[in-house]
């Protein structure tokens, strides 16, 4: 197996800068619209067209109090990366995007608990958050095999804010995921 698809391929971590934007916005493009995102099995392609992100949402996340975007490295190659912000006893979890040529390999569960550390480590928080598309159901139950639980807690797509993307379907909205941080 080549070493990038290792599992236990050694992974560095950082927080993002500025000057990591212009390889983060392909990143996570990639992870999740258009046809490169079919090489991974979490791209939205066919629910949401247009875009994921753009330099200023990135930028937006790097830069807001309490937030970071926590950069994954193998080797000198960018492979990943999450939103972690800080909202009181908890920590939002989101942006998350590895390059679909590695999903599959291990490293997207790596990285999950590597942020729940930092997010319990750094914050002190108890609990982690995230939302996901509710029809998302394969990439639900990855995060439920990962100890989250659905709350059943919706709420609705922004339909018209080409900032989200452009919808494929009128039954989209995001539902909150939970979980306890030991």
């Amino acid at each position: 197996m080549d070493t990038a698809r290792r599992a236990d391929a050694e992974l560095t971590y950082r927080d993002a800068t500025e000057a990591d934007i212009e390889a983060l916005v392909p990143l996570i493009e990639s992870a999740y619209r258009g046809d490169s995102s079919r090489a991974g099995w979490t791209t939205e392609a066919d629910i949401l067209e247009g875009q994921r992100t753009d330099p200023e949402g990135v930028r937006a996340v790097i830069t807001a109090p309490a937030s970071k975007l926590l950069t994954v490295w193998l080797d000198d190659a960018l492979v990943a990366c999450c939103q972690l912000e800080h909202r009181g006893e908890a920590a939002y979890f989101g942006m998350f995007a590895v390059s679909p040529a590695l999903q599959g390999a291990g490293l997207g569960k790596r990285i999950i608990a590597e942020a729940e550390r930092v997010a319990r480590v750094e914050w002190g928080v108890g609990e982690m958050h995230m939302t996901v598309i509710s029809v998302r159901e394969e990439l639900i139950a990855f995060y439920e095999r990962r100890g989250y639980r659905r709350t059943g807690k919706l709420t609705p797509f922004p339909y018209g804010d080409e900032r989200f993307g452009l919808p494929q379907r009128d039954d989209l909205a995001f539902e909150l995921l939970v979980k306890e941080l030991a």
